[in-house]
């Protein structure tokens, strides 16, 4: 493994007339990275002291591979401030990658931001209730560029037809792949307030990332294996973040903070080509709606007469109208967009107290909007047809004529409620006590007597506690092994209690 950093950059700094504050920095950076790996597999060594591969009785493997990637970048940034209160930044970068095509290897990003401290202005110099007080906004372009090395590249690879070896083509090539590009405005106001007993800051941004690059399913007729690495739409991202803090109770012994923020996530997909959905295993891109929303048949629940898996089918009659009915054949029934793998809300609660030497803290997180599917459903919730350790949904299965239930009659190999569908789609709201600690600090004249600076020792539990309705495993867990927001068999977080003690010399 070779990698190469080479900068070169200077700086100016200069403060003029003792209200003028000017810092200006420009430079260049190369990067460069180099990977060979070679492995060789032998077996039937004849002492495990003997361990090169030449000691191996037979050599029955062996794989070697290389990559590779460059970046050349060139910088520029500004900071001026005028009496520590009107602050102003502005940059520019032009970087240079060898992972995108040949023709469109470059990208350009400037950013510009400003800050106005209204605190240190005269008509709130003298406030009692305002401590501090900033606005700020800022704009700035970003380009993405992790996409493998040679995503833009078209590949080959070593195949056999008939026992004469041959090429065949495994990645198609695009010369015009380039930078993804983010646009983000941000607009803040951070404050303090009553002594700066409360602070915090409110914050609103918006996101446009335009050449989201993706892989375009390739044309079945074709007889391509993969699609087209690509630059194909555009996505939005916005919503604001508040973050407090406050010291509730500050004495000579006793003292009460607490920590709050709380943050609200909405990404929509703006445009793609020819508005055209892009549908990639259970989920869709589809202009006005979530990235990679769930796209499944709808599942209805259960035939109370026969214990049949049902699905909502939709046909349109000839006045348009929708006729929504329903089918115990899955591959007749609709998909819908069903759920967001990605939540809407995110927050978290911390309280931190300490009584004399004593500390103690907790911390507890919520998400809230996200849908996980179960990709192991259909293994682990069909019992008679696969015989997975089954899911406590089976014991309120159907199994008699008029009997009400979600869960279908099982049957043995009858693939009764298989299909992938919201069947296996389910809201992960949940609130966690994430951690609490509990601390104690030896005093400092018990710590000098045994040759120590501080000496404490504390016991912290892990994901102790979660408030949910999700029925699986954890409603925190994702797994991408069947795709965007899924679990298959994802093990949970788990609990951990651990006790500790830090010493100081």
């Amino acid at each position: 493994v070779e990698n190469i950093v080479f900068s070169n950059y200077f700086t100016y700094n200069k403060t003029f007339n003792d209200i003028h504050d000017l810092n200006v920095v420009a430079g260049m950076e190369l990067q460069k990275g180099d990977t060979r790996a070679t492995s060789v597999t032998g077996i039937e060594f004849p002492s495990d002291d003997l361990q090169t591969i030449n000691s191996a009785a037979e050599i029955t493997a062996g794989t070697g591979f290389e990559t590779y990637y460059g970046f050349v970048s060139y910088f520029a940034r500004a900071t001026y401030a005028l009496k520590n209160r009107y602050l102003f930044k502005a940059s520019v970068r032009r970087d240079g990658s060898s992972r995108f095509g040949s023709a469109e290897r470059w990208g350009t990003f400037s950013a510009v931001s400003a800050g106005w401290i209204l605190s240190e202005e005269n008509f709130l110099a003298d406030s009692e209730t305002i401590d501090f007080l900033k606005l700020r906004a800022s704009w700035g372009q970003a380009g993405n560029a992790e996409i493998g090395n040679f995503a833009s590249r078209a590949l080959f690879g070593g195949t056999s037809y008939n026992n004469v070896s041959g090429l065949r083509p495994t990645q198609a090539g695009n010369v015009f792949l380039t930078w993804e590009n983010s646009d983000q405005l941000d607009v803040a106001v951070e404050f303090g307030l009553f002594n700066n007993r409360i602070s915090g800051d409110v914050a609103y941004y918006l996101k446009d990332t335009d050449g989201l690059i993706f892989e375009i399913p390739p044309i079945p007729s074709t007889g391509a294996q993969s699609g087209v690495n690509s630059n194909i739409g555009r996505l939005q991202n916005k919503g604001i973040e508040i973050s407090l803090r406050s010291r509730n109770i500050e004495t000579e012994n006793f003292l009460w903070t607490t920590d709050f923020n709380i943050g609200q996530i909405d990404n929509e997909v703006k445009t793609l080509p020819d508005g055209n959905d892009i549908i990639t295993g259970r989920t869709i891109l589809r202009e006005g709606e979530t990235r990679n929303a769930f796209y499944l048949p709808e599942y209805a629940g259960v035939n109370p007469a026969n214990g049949d898996a049902l699905y909502v089918r939709n046909t349109i009659d000839s006045n348009g109208n929708v006729d929504r009915s329903l089918t115990n054949d899955v591959n007749e029934a609709e998909r819908i967009i069903a759920g967001n793998p990605f939540a809407e809300w995110i927050g978290g609660l911390t309280n931190t107290f300490k009584y004399k030497n004593f500390d103690f803290n907790f911390t507890f997180q919520g998400e809230w909007g996200a849908s996980i599917y179960n990709g192991g459903g259909r293994f682990q919730s069909t019992s008679g047809d696969f015989f997975d350790n089954q899911s406590l949904d089976q014991l309120r299965r159907w199994q008699n004529p008029g009997d009400i239930t979600d869960v279908p009659e099982a049957r043995l190999f009858g693939g009764n409620g298989t299909a992938n569908s919201t069947r296996y789609l389910q809201e992960a709201d949940f609130i966690r006590l994430r951690n609490v600690t509990l601390g104690y600090t030896l005093p400092e004249e018990t710590t000098k007597k045994i040759g120590f600076t501080s000496v404490r020792f504390y016991v912290t539990g892990f994901n102790l506690l979660t408030f949910t309705d999700y029925e699986g495993y954890d409603p925190e867990v994702r797994s991408d092994a069947g795709g965007t927001g899924e679990i298959f068999y994802s093990a949970p977080t788990p609990t951990t209690i651990s006790l500790g003690a830090n010493f100081n010399f």
